[in-house]
């Protein structure tokens, strides 16, 4: 019988940051008449571990400057030309047909790119259909997107009228003392653009609190340490802040128009409302890859991943950032395919020696393309998206590498990494991560209040080059 985790104790969500001074902050029993001592450890016990989420963009992406708030680059489209929605006005067995593209970009204004003296192929798009021809276009109604072909085959048109033909272009054919190629075909790039958004945190704390001792020893992530338990609070904001400049960028939504986000916001001076951006996983929700059915768990599966990938970038190595669930799920995948032990024992490098610990898990696997995969601690962390039913994400696929963009501030075309961090700066101001200390206590003398304020302050925005390499992979 398969063991269930109980319901309850369960984890702790109560967060340990309070906007107030709390009466579990103080003691409020501690009596010098009492003839026993209790015995007290002095450090606090981190019973969560390292509790930031931040490591993804560090790991894959980078940090570079811009000055606008706007940010936008260029992205090649497909070289060769292929519609895959357009039909015959013959039937079966004409020599010659006119075919109407119904998926061109842009019809009465050139958008068909189909030309006179080019050859083309037409395959029918019904599933398990042979039927397919070769043809040499011979005139071009650019106003209607039409063009009329003239088959190479005896037989003439295979399919019929009523059916949903792809179209590509192989090449062309001219006789002798032909006119040249008429018409010219424009560079297809495609536009995109995001906007950097301001990111804030405050830590306050009264002048006559930053002057009472502790007795206990606070300890954090980033090394802080001593009695002042001031001291903790403003190391966990600023280690909060650091995960939100992250988790911000990853999670971040554009304000659709006549959303409450975009309304006015009342008493701001530019008397707009907020814009938003497009974070990682709205971009690849809109122009990515997504794997919507749950995690891919048989080979199968990551087949449909590898030809999606076919028909993108082709990118040669990947990495997958996953939760616990998806990595058990590929683990499981990959000793499935091992014919030599029972549940997949025996797998791996090594003798499964009786004092030798055994090692379950996979850091990667190679199938036209290497896939290499690591746990995510965003995904996983329960006060975070860890635990989370609707909207759930499982994982993500980020080609390893960089491409080549042209970048305003250098003049140049330079190599970025495909995911990577436009942050606001000029020579006088840089907004990468600005922190400053405001008020009548700890050495600040800017007002009147006794308190110390500790102001955090970042105006970034993520790009995300090349979303069609990406995989997104959520629930159904």
């Amino acid at each position: 019988m398969a063991g269930q985790v109980a319901a309850t104790p369960t984890f702790a969500l109560q967060p340990s940051a309070e906007r107030v001074a709390t009466q579990s902050n103080y003691m409020t029993t501690f009596d010098f008449l009492n003839q026993y001592l209790p015995d007290t450890y002095e450090k606090e016990f981190e019973r969560y571990g390292n509790r930031t989420v931040a490591s993804f963009l560090r790991m894959v992406g980078a940090e570079m400057p811009c000055n606008s708030d706007l940010i936008k680059w260029a992205e090649q489209g497909r070289l060769h030309t292929k519609y895959i929605n357009c039909s015959s006005n013959q039937a079966a067995a004409q020599d010659t047909a006119t075919i109407t593209v119904a998926d061109a970009l842009n019809p009465g204004t050139g958008g068909i790119a189909v030309r006179v003296g080019q050859t083309v192929m037409l395959s029918n798009n019904a599933a398990g259909s042979t039927l397919s021809n070769k043809g040499i276009v011979t005139a071009v109604d650019y106003a209607n997107a039409t063009f009329d072909v003239a088959y190479y085959e005896a037989g003439g048109q295979t399919f019929g009228a009523a059916d949903v033909v792809s179209v590509f272009i192989y090449g062309s054919e001219f006789q002798k003392g032909s006119v040249a190629m008429q018409n010219s075909l424009e560079a297809d790039d495609e536009i995109f653009s995001n906007s950097p958004i301001i990111i804030k945190d405050l830590y306050e704390v009264s002048g006559s609190d930053m002057a009472q001792i502790g007795w206990i020893e606070v300890t954090t992530e980033n090394g802080a340490s001593g009695y002042l338990w001031y001291l903790k609070s403003e190391h966990e904001t600023r280690l909060r802040f650091e995960d939100y400049l992250e988790t911000a960028m990853v999670e971040a939504v554009p304000a659709e128009a006549n959303s409450g986000a975009a309304a006015i916001a009342a008493g701001v001076a530019s008397g707009t409302g907020n814009k938003g951006s497009e974070g990682l996983f709205y971009v690849l929700g809109q122009r990515g890859n997504v794997y919507g059915g749950g995690n891919p768990t048989t080979l199968s599966d990551f087949d449909a991943v590898i030809q999606r990938l076919d028909r993108q970038g082709s990118i040669e190595e990947n990495v997958i950032f996953c939760n616990r669930e998806f990595s058990f799920d590929m683990d499981d995948m990959l000793a499935a395919q091992n014919s030599y032990g029972a549940g997949g024992t025996s797998y791996g490098l090594f003798d499964n020696d009786q004092d030798m610990a055994l090692n379950l898990g996979f850091s990667g696997f190679k199938r036209g393309y290497d896939f290499y995969k690591t746990d995510w601690k965003y995904l996983n962390d329960v006060s975070m998206r860890g635990g989370l039913v609707g909207g759930k994400i499982n994982g993500v696929l980020v080609p390893a590498g960089s491409t080549t963009v042209y970048d305003q501030i250098l003049g140049k075309n330079a190599k970025r990494p495909f995911l990577h961090v436009r942050y606001r700066a000029s020579e006088t101001e840089d907004r990468r991560y600005k922190t400053w200390i405001t008020g009548g206590a700890g050495g600040a003398a800017t007002i009147g209040t006794d308190v110390m304020q500790v102001n955090f302050l970042s105006e970034r925005a993520l790009c995300t080059l090349g979303a069609n390499n990406f995989f997104l992979f959520q629930e159904a």
